[in-house]
């Protein structure tokens, strides 16, 4: 098995001989409508990674995503799990930037493209199987599990790009996770940040989050982050407040919580103001990733799918970067043309397209007034016990996580 870790340079900032080309990306930006994915970058922008393998920010630290299982207490269980949840936030969102000089354009996944790996560390063994479920609209979807611990999240998302003529990039993050925990039979719906795109005029792209996003548990509370960005009175960027109260008594709070989602938060009991406990990723292990070596994996994962492309984009090699996305683009193409003649639809490996949303899933989205967009996402995602089983190697045989059980109606309270 080898780690994950990429080239931890593929550029920054814009280089002299690449100006023309990021003046005319900036102008095709004013002008642009459509699908994000579809857009073509200059070369020092493009990244070696593709979208399918970003499920596994969710879960770097694996020690504070099982924690909440280990709690009793319904409401410190809450707070364990928003804990978790803004851990993961400078992984999904600042790692790149700060690794890389600047955000990069990520490999638009392809129809059935595949990111499999595990965790392996004082948490147990956390395994995850990431799957890109839909190409129109792009769609990841994901399942992540620690047996040991009796944890496993589930979701899905897409992405809808909108643009304006201040070189602005706003990106809606369409879809939701949901975490159960399996001793206390419950449930986390969780909403996912939007999100912009800053320094596109310097040539070194980064994220910053705004608005809000809810987490919704079955047990009753509730937790409602709001991102602030770079505030006019603390000039701190990624900044961010959140509170967790039932979901009755929106106006009293339990728990707050208040930092900087990239670099550090501090929470408090809500009445005595007291400091309960601090985050600091600077002080948080990350449990690397490992995948299979790359001629042990299947053909449709990502890293010996995309590993011409990649060698080529970090050779700096754009003709030859081109010629071997045309393969795989015409591959594609080719395989939609002949299940469109068969009259049948490609079949996904380890995920299932829902005829509804799970019972639990509708009422805790309900519960913030939320929309599931299917629409947008191609359906409702869930990940199918029975096909992993019947996952022939390369695959893992342990890729078996139990399926999300929908849980009655009476007990998802």
């Amino acid at each position: 098995m080898s780690s994950s870790t990429k080239d931890a340079k593929e550029g920054s900032a814009v280089p002299a001989k690449s100006k023309g080309s990021w003046t005319s990306f900036l102008k095709s930006i004013a002008s642009f409508n459509g699908d994000l994915s579809s857009m073509t970058a200059p070369a020092f922008i493009l990244s070696t990674t593709s979208l399918v393998e970003f499920s596994s920010y969710w879960t770097e630290h694996p020690s504070v995503f099982v924690a909440p299982a280990a709690e009793k207490d319904p409401a410190k269980r809450c707070l364990l799990v928003l804990k978790w949840f803004l851990s993961t936030l400078k992984q999904q969102y600042a790692s790149r930037s700060e690794k890389l000089g600047s955000e990069k354009k990520p490999l638009n996944p392809f129809l059935g493209e595949l990111f499999l790996g595990k965790w392996a560390d004082e948490a147990g063994e956390t395994q995850l199987v990431s799957e890109q479920v839909s190409h129109h609209p792009p769609v990841t979807a994901y399942s992540i599990w620690n047996e040991k611990a009796g944890i496993r999240l589930q979701g899905y998302n897409a992405q809808k790009a909108s643009f304006s003529r201040t070189i602005n990039v706003k990106l809606q993050q369409i879809g939701h996770a949901l975490l159960h925990i399996d001793e206390y039979n419950e449930d986390y719906f969780i909403t996912l940040p939007s999100l912009h795109i800053e320094g596109l005029i310097s040539g070194s792209p980064f994220v910053e989050l705004n608005g809000q996003s809810y987490i919704q548990s079955s047990s009753g509370y509730t937790a409602k982050i709001d991102y602030s960005g770079r505030g006019w009175l603390s000039g701190k960027s990624n900044t961010f407040s959140a509170s967790l109260y039932p979901e009755d008594k929106k106006k009293e709070p339990v728990y707050t919580v208040e930092g900087q989602w990239n670099n550090g938060f501090t929470i408090k009991d809500a009445k005595g103001k007291e400091t309960l406990d601090s985050y600091d990723p600077a002080t948080t292990k990350v449990t690397p990733l490992t995948i299979p070596e790359i001629p042990e994996q299947d053909h449709f994962e990502s890293r010996r799918a995309w590993e011409k492309v990649a060698n080529a984009i970090k050779a700096g090699d754009m003709d030859t970067t081109s010629t071997q996305k045309s393969i795989i683009e015409n591959r594609q193409r080719a395989m939609r043309k002949q299940e469109k003649e068969e009259g049948r639809e490609w079949e996904r490996r380890f995920f299932t397209k829902s005829p509804k949303a799970p019972a639990v899933l509708e009422k805790l989205a309900g519960k913030l007034g939320e929309q599931l967009n299917e629409g947008q996402t191609g359906g409702i995602w869930v990940f199918d016990t029975n096909k992993a089983k019947e996952a022939k190697p390369p695959f893992h045989p342990d890729v078996t996580p139990p399926i999300y059980e929908e849980v009655p109606a009476a007990a998802a309270t």
